[in-house]
């Protein structure tokens, strides 16, 4: 947890609950974190399972780790402690939108267990689904969509996820991905099931 700065503060209770929310939009108020490597698929799954839920009626919004930079998060880099904030304003982002009771997906490499606990905790752990798009190194060196392996290989960009800095898989996600193997569809198909299970 961050160390508040304000101290005269006081939580302003409204009328309308959570409840009251998941009611009216007729749905379970969700995150689904989308972790992995960079090039795994994050993005590429999460904006099509976005693109079924909305077809289907629900109330879904996506928050992309490269989007988020570009407004909320552009003032940090991609040092540990950096990385630390953008995941806990994200989590704290995504829980806001759960509690308005939508699903909200979300897609960050996010390499850190710890951080992506604190993600779990904020939105409630029977409202939380972690993804694990897995994809080793050297699958995601070869497709680097971005070409920022082959920089970070030359040593032009520090603190690379997967190359100069660590990621720590997930020990017990509620689903395995395995992009070198699956289709993107089949991706898609079993994580729209994930979630329709769970409203």
């Amino acid at each position: 947890m961050v160390d508040k700065k304000a101290s005269n503060i006081t939580w302003h209770k409204g009328k309308v609950t959570y409840k009251d929310r998941a009611k009216n939009l007729g749905q379970t108020g969700m995150v689904v974190w989308f972790t992995g490597l960079s090039g795994s698929g994050k993005s590429t799954i999460a904006v099509e399972v976005e693109k079924v839920l909305f077809e289907q009626g629900k109330a879904v919004y996506l928050l992309d780790g490269d989007n988020i930079r570009h407004g909320l998060n552009s003032d940090l880099g991609f040092s540990p402690e950096d990385r630390k904030e953008n995941i806990r304003r994200i989590a704290e982002v995504a829980a806001l939108f759960k509690d308005a009771g939508l699903i909200v997906l979300t897609s960050f490499i996010s390499p850190y267990r710890v951080d992506r606990e604190f993600a779990r905790k904020r939105a409630g752990r029977e409202c939380f689904k972690e993804i694990y798009v897995q994809a080793d190194v050297e699958t995601c060196v070869a497709r680097d969509p971005k070409g920022l392996y082959k920089k970070a290989i030359n040593g032009e960009l520090a603190n690379f996820t997967g190359i100069s800095a660590p990621y720590e898989k997930p020990e017990e996600p509620d689903l395995i991905l395995a992009t070198g193997e699956l289709s993107l569809t089949e991706c898609v198909n079993k994580v729209v099931k994930l979630i329709n299970i769970e409203l």
